[in-house]
């Protein structure tokens, strides 16, 4: 029988395809933005943390919205701001105001996680692993697509506003979509099976918040750090240690993508028959301390473009796995704790730009990397416990 949301489904990804340009928006046009803002590098890096801020004031609120008014209104909203954010950021006349944009693109992240991911649970939930993480494949499509349209226009001498203009567009279009669509009952509470393995989720011992939460919630803010930062930081690594010129440098960005969306592929295919998420929260870490490791000692334009594929692949859907993995712990009030979780990764979008950004100041790039390494081996440590933790309580029938 065919599901009767597949087409909000769809929906949804063309949200996070268009997030994914989001992501990138501004580190990709910071020397538009530089000029136009009269500031640096850093204080883009600033701008890219309000983000952060904005997702970090209001998780918790919009969790708790979407469990009690349903994952439809708050996604609606979601849609909206990010279209003024996105028509609002080539307008701004200052920092001051175009730092007010980029917190509110912040609120309306949050507002698309903790609708969206409880949606695509509720909607699929004999294949919620595999959903979510299709999640993180549109977004590595849309920031594949991105640079390649930024240097379109700077090829054809074109304002580099149309790059925040169309998205928007598609965003209001895209909300009108929505209006339309079904969405599961969310008031509808049952124990669903979370994973894609045969059986209830059944547990020996009673997850806690303070042990399998806290965990999780270390895995969301270095998921989050680890992905983010090559997005700010690998253009700057290719000019500076590679030598690149501005526009090779910046494809460096599509590689990184593109090395998301082939993990994301594989992982949709393997979470249906042979790994689960917890296995990957391990794995993928570890491959990407190995290739910043990599980086920090080849310092070569091609070995730096296999890098950055290999970096994308392993930081690609971590944070959606991270979510899945807290679906099965945690099964009861989805929206809420998809809140919780997800307030880490918005900590985290602020103080990795920021800390990377006085980096930057007072030291080189290389530093920058060397940092990363230390936020891989944090998530490996958390990596660790929660699968040690996913052994001793879970029984699968």
């Amino acid at each position: 029988m065919r599901n009767p949301y597949l087409r909000t489904a769809s929906s949804l990804y063309i949200n996070y395809f268009l997030l994914g340009m989001v992501n990138i928006i501004l580190a990709s046009n910071m020397p538009f933005l530089i000029k136009q803002l009269d500031t640096n590098s850093a204080g883009i890096s600033y701008m890219i943390s309000a983000l952060g801020i904005g997702r970090v004031l209001t998780y918790g609120l919009s969790g708790v919205l979407s469990d009690r008014f349903g994952r439809k209104p708050v996604i609606l909203v979601s849609g909206v701001l990010m279209a003024v954010f996105l028509i609002g950021i080539p307008l701004s006349p200052n920092y001051q105001i175009a730092f007010a944009f980029a917190i509110l693109a912040g609120v309306a992240n949050s507002a698309m996680d903790a609708g969206t991911y409880p949606a695509l649970m509720e909607a699929f939930p004999q294949n919620s692993g595999s959903a979510n993480v299709m999640v993180k494949a549109f977004i590595s499509i849309g920031a594949t697509i991105l640079p390649l349209a930024i240097f379109f226009l700077a090829e054809h001498d074109l304002f580099y506003g149309f790059a925040f203009f169309v998205p928007a567009f598609i965003y209001l279009v895209n909300v009108m979509m929505l209006w339309t669509l079904p969405f599961p009952n969310h008031r509808k509470v049952e124990q669903v099976q979370v994973t894609e393995h045969d059986g209830l989720p059944r547990f020996s011992s009673e997850p806690t918040f303070w042990r399998e939460g806290v965990a999780l919630i270390v895995i969301s803010f270095t998921s989050n750090g680890l992905y983010a930062l090559p997005q700010i930081w690998l253009p700057t690594y290719g000019e500076e240690i590679l030598g690149m010129a501005s526009g090779s440098a910046v494809k460096l960005l599509s590689y990184y993508s593109m090395g998301g969306l082939l993990s994301v592929l594989l992982l949709a295919f393997l979470l249906r028959r042979i790994v689960r998420p917890v296995t990957v929260l391990l794995l993928y870490p570890i491959i990407t301390l190995a290739s910043i490791c990599v980086l920090l000692v080849v310092k070569s334009p091609v070995i730096g473009t296999v890098n950055a594929f290999v970096l994308g692949f392993s930081t690609a859907g971590v944070f959606q796995l991270t979510l899945t993995v807290m679906a099965e712990f945690f099964w009861k009030n989805k929206g809420t704790m998809t809140g919780i979780i997800s307030t880490a990764g918005g900590v985290s979008a602020i103080v990795i730009p920021v800390v990377t950004g006085l980096i930057e100041t007072h030291s080189t790039i290389l530093q920058i990397f060397i940092f990363d390494a230390g936020v891989a081996v944090v998530a490996i440590i958390g990596a660790m416990y929660i699968l040690y933790r996913y052994r001793r309580v879970m029984i699968h029938e």
